[in-house]
């Protein structure tokens, strides 16, 4: 249940933050009783509105469905088995499943992983804590961690063995740790994302270059479209207004024999476009997890993948370390997890370079931008490598989740 009570004072797994990454560890680690309290500084409200991803790769998909956590999104998400690359006024398919043996990706938004997680939390009566702030990691580098929080005006400290820091980039998890190198890169624009009332325009999604900026049409169902223009870093939000946006939109999607349907705008969004990687991510008993270790441009659909691959791998080491005593999973864990960040950093980062339009490239460099979109989409092999990193890598320890 979530709960307006306090917390238990002992719990196996302390889990920070009620994002995707927090909810799922605590479910996988319910489905074999192993106890776990979840503690999220916002209201659920809040936590089940946080607009951010919508795409869901063949990993992620299947850690769901083994989690017995995918019924609504079997019945409700889009799965989608191609992408188009659009540039110098053609369209290019990506097809997945023929490139990667199978794979596709699935359209189901954020929110709804959420809400499914939360509701299956609630069933199970498990401890959800929101507005519980945490205040201090204690004892990480000893066998008895503890997690001080405020909850209801009142003062807690929650005993454990385990820390799992799912708290995100500005949360007290990464803060916690003595020492981290830290690995950040900002790119010169940023993301306008908008939700509108309006069903797709396309039945994939749609990744546009174009002289004036990067376009992204995607969607969150079939009656509501989700996309996104590059723009200034110093753009607010004022200055897009509902018409110059479909204007801008439709210039660079256009192609001939297909139109942009436009439709109202019921949320906006700017988002500043960067990576990010803090190494390692444990310190004695606090594991990091999610954004609070690493942060990826949207532009390779990384982000909530990323964190629940890497929760996956932390529940099954876990599950063997509280079975058999084996820690060995729990030690290879950062370096395990950290070698897919820097796979998925890259590929954003590939995407990003190749997709946006640099405002301080010369013509030497918009031309070799154009060269590589071609030898993408014309050479097989590169068209592959694309389609195994958009629909994502294998999760080996899925089957021990089971």
């Amino acid at each position: 249940m979530t709960t307006s009570s306090p917390a238990p004072a002992r719990t196996r797994v302390a889990i920070i933050g009620a994002g995707p990454a927090g909810l799922l560890l605590g479910h996988l680690l319910g489905r074999h009783g192993i106890d776990a309290v979840i503690l999220e500084s916002r209201d659920r409200a809040y936590v089940e509105q946080r607009q951010r991803a919508g795409i869901l790769e063949q990993g992620t998909v299947d850690v769901l469905r083994a989690a017995g956590a995918a019924e609504r999104m079997d019945r409700e998400g889009l799965r989608h088995d191609g992408i188009e690359l659009r540039f110098d006024g053609r369209s290019h398919r990506i097809d997945l499943p023929a490139l990667t043996g199978g794979r596709s990706v699935m359209v189901y938004a954020q929110t709804e992983v959420v809400k499914d997680l939360i509701a299956l939390r609630s069933e199970a009566g498990a401890p959800l804590l929101f507005e519980a702030e945490v205040l201090a990691v204690e004892g990480a580098d000893t066998t008895a961690p503890r997690v001080r929080y405020r909850h209801q005006g009142r003062e807690h400290t929650l005993a454990c063995d385990i820390v799992a820091a799912c708290d995100g980039f500005h949360g007290i998890g990464r803060r916690s740790l003595p020492a981290a190198h830290v690995f950040e890169r900002t790119y010169p624009f940023s993301w306008l994302g908008v939700l509108a009332d309006v069903p797709p325009s396309c039945d994939e999604l749609i990744y546009a270059h174009h002289p004036r900026g990067f376009a992204l049409h995607s969607m969150r169902s079939s009656t509501v479209s989700r996309l996104y223009l590059q723009v200034d870093p110093e753009d607010g939000l004022d200055t897009w207004s509902d018409a110059r946006i479909w204007d801008e939109l439709a210039t660079r999607f256009a192609l001939d024999g297909w139109e942009l349907t436009p439709g109202p705008i019921t949320d906006r969004s700017i988002t500043p476009m960067r990576s990010f990687v803090s190494e390692p991510m444990r310190h004695g008993r606090l594991f990091l997890a999610g954004d609070a270790a690493h942060i990826v441009p949207p532009t390779g659909a990384k982000g909530l993948n990323l964190a629940a691959a890497d929760v996956t791998l932390l529940a099954a080491a876990l599950l063997r370390w509280y079975r058999t005593g084996d820690e060995t999973g729990l030690d290879a864990y950062s370096d395990e997890a950290l070698e897919r960040v820097w796979r998925a950093e890259y590929f954003s980062s590939l995407m990003t370079s190749m997709l946006h339009t640099d405002p301080t490239a010369d013509p030497f460099a918009q031309r070799l931008q154009l060269a590589q979109l071609r030898h993408t989409v014309d050479s097989a092999a590169a068209s592959t490598s694309l389609a195994e990193n958009y629909a994502g890598l294998p999760l080996p320890c899925i089957d021990e989740l089971t």
